[in-house]
């Protein structure tokens, strides 16, 4: 029998206490590649942005020579590894006075949990990835459109991690509707026949390729009648809303699913969420969970923020200058990577000719980051003060 908890540090101030470590998962480095495919939807979705977003190409076309390719383009978080390390450790020490166990999951890499192993104070961290998984179902005519699921895979063998990863990433180029019909149930099967790797179900009714939330939900269900058994955990994700997080507890619970944490954190505000947990290792915690059934999640005091306000912050933290930050990372430009005329992946700050991006795109950059700044960021966030949000911060 499956046992979840879910509890809320706001209300709760000694929910730690009785408890040996706390658990960070889900969280993203300079190592993960973000994709820039949002400024077209952007463009589609807002009709008010499409003449900004056209003048912003015309301009990159009449300066550089070169078109904005978004589904190429990418932007990487601001925080490196030992940073973000660093940062998930201290919140779990500090705010909950606890020893930190800390699993980060980049997208389809694993070098920032090997890099950390060269430091002392990280030599056991968890070698973890979180894998893009292309899903359809082709029995469905009317699905054929794919969309993808993110696993976190986590605890890999250090031994074999490398070669893990490369075997996560071909299948990740396979076309779904052609691939062959097992290879996934027997990866999962394989993964799963390890004992000490968890596998979760990163924000599975997160709707990335836009699908329709019909479609979508009909593919998660698919995914977990087919591949429910080789699935420790679902999601409660720290960067998604209480109404999508609620609908995944209600999910997991009609598959006898626990329900884990998960803070997803892309930018310089430390997970949203965590677990606590009896364990003195990452090896017992993935046996707490996997043999003893046991999820105990607490969500931290910045969950309870508004939504679209905490998403505007971690996107204000990939736009603006971190002077501070190691070499190479203290600008925005320098985080952003996009192809050249050539085709060949760079650095837009490589890019301009000059010591700093075009006059043009500083003035749209310094128009974000004035969302950001106060009295306009407490403005937003009343205006963003979702009521529903509010009732489920105080009557869970």
């Amino acid at each position: 029998m499956s046992q979840s908890t879910v509890s809320y540090l706001w209300r709760e101030p000694n929910a730690s206490q009785g408890f040996t470590c706390g658990v960070s998962l889900h969280s993203h480095t300079s190592a993960s590649r973000e994709t820039l495919d949002f400024i077209a939807e952007l463009s589609t979705d807002h009709a008010w942005m499409q003449p900004l977003i056209r003048w912003c190409e015309r301009r990159s076309v009449k300066y550089s020579g070169i078109r904005p390719d978004y589904a190429k383009a990418f932007w990487t978080p601001p925080l490196n590894p030992r940073m973000a390390f660093e940062l998930e450790s201290r919140q779990i020490e500090t705010s909950l006075q606890l020893p930190a166990l800390v699993s980060l999951s980049d997208h389809d890499d694993i070098s920032a949990p090997l890099l950390l192993r060269t430091l002392p104070s990280a030599r056991h961290i968890p070698v973890s990835t979180e894998w893009s998984v292309p899903y359809a179902n082709p029995s469905a005519t009317d699905l054929r459109k794919p969309t993808a699921f993110h696993l976190g895979i986590h605890n890999l063998p250090s031994a074999y991690a490398t070669e893990w990863i490369a075997r996560l990433n071909a299948f990740t180029e396979l076309d779904p509707l052609t691939r062959p019909a097992n290879l996934l149930g027997d990866m999962l099967a394989e993964l799963d026949s390890l004992p000490n790797v968890l596998i979760l179900f990163n924000h599975p009714l997160w709707d990335l390729f836009r699908i329709g939330d019909g479609p979508h939900q009909i593919l998660v269900n698919d995914f977990l009648a087919t591949q429910g058994q080789h699935i420790h955990a679902l999601e409660l994700n720290g960067l998604r809303n209480w109404e999508e997080n609620t609908r995944v507890r209600t999910l997991a619970a009609q598959w006898n699913q626990l329900v884990i944490s998960g803070g997803d954190r892309h930018g310089i505000e430390p997970n949203a969420n965590l677990n606590l947990s009896h364990a003195s290792s990452f090896n017992e915690f993935v046996h707490e969970v996997r043999r003893d059934r046991v999820s105990n999640v607490l969500f931290m005091p910045q969950y309870k923020q508004p939504w679209k306000h905490r998403i505007l912050q971690s996107t204000l933290d990939a736009v603006r200058n971190h002077p501070t930050f190691p070499e190479g990372s203290r600008r925005w430009d320098e985080r952003v990577f996009a192809p050249d005329s050539q085709g060949e992946l760079r650095a837009l700050s490589t890019l301009w000719g000059m010591d700093h991006p075009p006059v043009y795109l500083s003035a749209v950059v310094a128009i974000v980051r004035l969302m950001g700044a106060a009295p306009v960021s407490g403005g937003l966030r009343l205006a963003w003060n979702d009521a529903s949000e509010m009732r489920a911060a105080l009557t869970d």
